[in-house]
């Protein structure tokens, strides 16, 4: 019986010398398993990027939630209560939720001489975050300037360039109603849409200033992934239902935007599921094809091998052992060229893979190489086990 040591040694001399040959299906099988560990580590974190800029794709995992207008005037207004929304910021799946007014309070400016009207909305510090809004210019206000109720306030692009033009207008003034209020940033960006136009203000301040006209009747959640809109939508009416009540309580979900882009996710991750398969899928047929190629040129012996007294299992050790090394090689260095991807994509990114992950994905890949080794594998080195040693010394 052969030894392991020899065989091994065996395995990576006959690889070695048929690399050219080996060329191909080294390359098929490590793209493959590098595109499938790579799609593994950064599924996630591109899953996550893709949900945080939704907007541009009609806010599909923002769920809007509000109380309708009461037909029953005696009916006192109804607001989001802060216990509400700390159950709710909880559910799994919500990553962010954010209190507004509904109402917009249209505010009349005269400035420099013309007559502007300014749409004035109220939110809290988690706005920005919930709505993927960031300052072009200055700085949003957060939870100290809304627990305060601060007089200040953060412009749209547009609003701002119709105000002030070129000029900076952070820490400018701006008159609404009665009072001014110090303009501390700008925001803009493809992102923020008519918003663009508004003055926000903090939504404690709006609502102590608008003697009851405006309250804190508008809630926007953002959820982790477009898997859990769902789910968080139907268990919001029972938080509500709990805490303060929600006879009157509507949720809205862009279920139309969601269904599009679960689609459209759905077709992408298919294409480059098909993609890796079929490349593994060319690499396993070229281990298959070149060790099938591999027991032909080398019948001869094999057969002078048996005649030593090499046994069935000996020659199919032998080969099998072959293949596991081609397909292992291909594995490594797709490892290596996975690790350099999603290295050079968490940069891109401006995220950090989990280390853990990857070397998990990675030996799942190296799992599965070496199945795809011993499953192409095991014919050829069969058929070359069960030569008959005579035929194969007289095989020219």
């Amino acid at each position: 019986m052969i030894g392991l040591n020899d065989i091994l040694h065996i395995s990576v001399r006959q690889v070695f010398r048929q690399r050219r040959r080996s060329l191909g299906v080294l390359f098929a099988v490590a793209l493959g398993t590098s595109s499938l560990i790579t799609m593994l580590t950064l599924g996630d974190q591109l899953k996550r990027d893709m949900n945080r800029d939704l907007d541009l794709l009609g806010g599909a995992t923002v769920i809007v939630a509000g109380f309708t207008t009461s037909t029953d005037t005696t009916a006192p207004p109804q607001t989001f209560l802060p216990k509400t929304v700390e159950q709710i910021r909880a559910l799994p799946g919500v990553e962010t939720a954010s209190v507004a007014t509904d109402h917009v309070d249209w505010n009349v400016l005269f400035w420099k001489g013309e007559s502007l009207a300014t749409p004035v909305l109220g939110v809290d510090e988690h706005y920005w975050h919930t709505s993927s809004m960031n300052a072009i210019k200055g700085r949003l206000f957060g939870a100290e300037e809304v627990a305060n109720g601060e007089r200040v306030c953060v412009l749209g692009e547009e609003l701002a360039k119709n105000l002030y033009g070129q000029d900076d207008p952070i820490g400018q003034y701006l008159p609404i109603r009665t009072e001014v209020f110090r303009i501390i940033g700008v925001v803009g960006g493809l992102q923020v849409g008519d918003r663009k136009k508004f003055a926000l203000l903090p939504i404690t301040t709006v609502v102590r200033r608008s003697d009851g006209l405006m309250r804190a009747d508008r809630l926007l959640v953002r959820c982790r992934t477009w898997d859990d809109v769902l789910p968080v939508g139907a268990a919001m009416p029972g938080i509500v239902a709990q805490t303060q009540g929600a006879k009157f309580l509507q949720i809205e979900v862009a279920r139309k935007q969601l269904e599009r882009v679960v689609s459209m996710v759905w077709w992408i991750q298919l294409f480059v599921t098909i993609s890796i398969v079929a490349t593994l899928t060319v690499g396993g047929f070229g281990i298959w094809n070149g060790m099938m190629s591999s027991v032909i040129s080398r019948t001869r012996e094999i057969g002078l091998k048996k005649a030593m007294g090499a046994e069935q299992r000996d020659i199919l050790a032998q080969f099998l052992c072959e293949a596991l090394t081609l397909s292992l090689s291909a594995a490594a260095i797709g490892i290596l060229m996975a690790f350099a991807v999603v290295q050079a994509a968490g940069l891109y990114l401006e995220a950090k893979p989990p280390v853990g992950l990857f070397f998990f994905n990675a030996a799942i890949s190296f799992a599965f190489s070496a199945l795809l080794g011993v499953g192409t594998g095991f014919y050829p080195a069969q058929r070359a086990s069960r030569m008959d040693a005579v035929a194969a010394i007289r095989y020219e």
